[in-house]
C-alpha cells in the first residue's frame, strides 16, 4: 500500500495547493511548511516549491520509506499529529490532507496552535476517490461494481467539512473555503493501479484474496469502460483555510 501511494495516486494535491494560493493571495507566503499525516509524501511534494523549508510528519513509518523519493527537498519524521516533535511557533503553513479524520481533534488543535507562527494558516483538505467521467456514468457504474465485489471496510473516520470545522470550538476561525472538482487524465492502466491502493482492496487481500486476481479483474473490466487510451477522471473535495484565534478559545477544544 505504501508503494502504491508513492507511485499510483493521482496528483490532486498540487491542484488544491494552487487553489489555496489563489484564495489567500499575498497572505500566504510560507518560509516553513509542515504537512501533517504526509503519508508517502504526495501531499508534501507541492509544498517544497512554495517554502524554504518543508517537513512531513507521518505516524506510519512504512509510508516514510518512499517519501524522500516522492518529495525531494523535503524532510520527514515519524510522529503523531497530537504530539508533533517540533518547536513552537515556527511554521507559517500547516496542511492536513485527509489525515485529521483519524486523529484526536481535542489534542491536535492545541498542538496546531502551538506549532504555527504568528500569521500562519492551517489548511485542511480532502477529496473522494475519483469515480466519474465528465460526460458519462460508465465509471460510476464500474466503481459501484468494484465496491460490491470488494466491500469497503467499516470506517472510524471522523466526518469533516468546512461547515463542521467552522462550528468546532477549536481555537481556529475559518478564513475561507472552497468545494472543488478537478479532472485528471488517466489511462486505464494508471486508474487500475490507483484502485489497487484503495482500502477495500487492502481489506480483500487481508481476507485471503490474491492481489493478482484483483488486478486481473480490474484490468479486464476497465478496458471497455475507458474505451480508449485515456479519459478524464473527476475528483471532488474541499479545502478549508483556518487561522488561529488568539484568546481563551485557542487553549481549549470542545468537540
Amino acid at each position: 500500500m505504501a508503494e502504491g501511494y508513492a507511485t499510483a495516486r493521482p496528483p490532486v494535491h498540487t491542484f488544491v495547493l494552487d487553489r489555496v494560493r489563489k484564495t489567500l493571495g499575498e497572505r500566504l507566503n510560507p518560509r516553513r511548511a509542515l504537512d501533517v499525516g504526509c503519508g508517502a509524501g504526495l501531499s508534501t511534494k507541492p509544498l517544497v516549491a512554495v517554502s524554504e523549508f518543508c517537513l512531513g510528519i507521518e505516524p506510519m513509518e512504512a509510508m516514510l520509506k518512499f517519501a524522500p523519493g516522492v518529495a525531494p527537498g523535503a524532510r520527514f519524521i515519524a510522529g503523531a499529529a497530537e504530539a508533533m516533535p517540533v518547536r513552537s511557533h515556527v511554521f507559517d503553513l500547516m496542511t492536513a490532507a485527509g489525515s485529521l479524520n483519524y486523529v484526536n481533534l481535542g489534542r491536535f488543535f492545541p498542538e496546531a496552535v502551538r506549532v504555527l507562527a504568528p500569521g500562519g494558516f492551517l489548511v485542511v483538505y480532502d477529496f473522494s476517490a475519483g469515480r466519474s467521467f465528465r460526460s458519462s456514468e460508465e465509471l460510476d457504474l464500474w466503481f459501484g461494481h468494484f465496491q460490491a465485489r470488494y466491500p469497503v471496510p467499516i470506517s472510524e473516520a471522523i466526518k469533516l467539512t468546512p461547515e463542521i470545522l467552522e462550528r468546532l470550538d477549536s481555537g481556529f476561525r475559518l478564513e475561507d473555503h472552497e468545494y472543488f472538482e478537478t479532472g485528471i487524465r488517466m489511462t486505464p492502466e494508471a486508474y487500475g493501479a490507483y484502485m489497487m491502493t484503495e482500502t477495500n482492496v487492502a481489506l480483500a487481500v487481508r481476507g485471503g484474496a490474491l492481489e493478482a486476481d484483483i488486478r486481473d479483474w480490474i484490468r479486464e473490466t476497465l478496458g471497455p469502460v475507458f474505451g480508449g487510451p485515456e479519459r478524464e477522471v473527476l475528483f471532488r473535495g474541499y479545502f478549508a483555510c483556518m487561522e488561529p484565534v488568539h484568546g481563551p478559545s485557542s487553549r481549549h477544544f470542545q468537540g
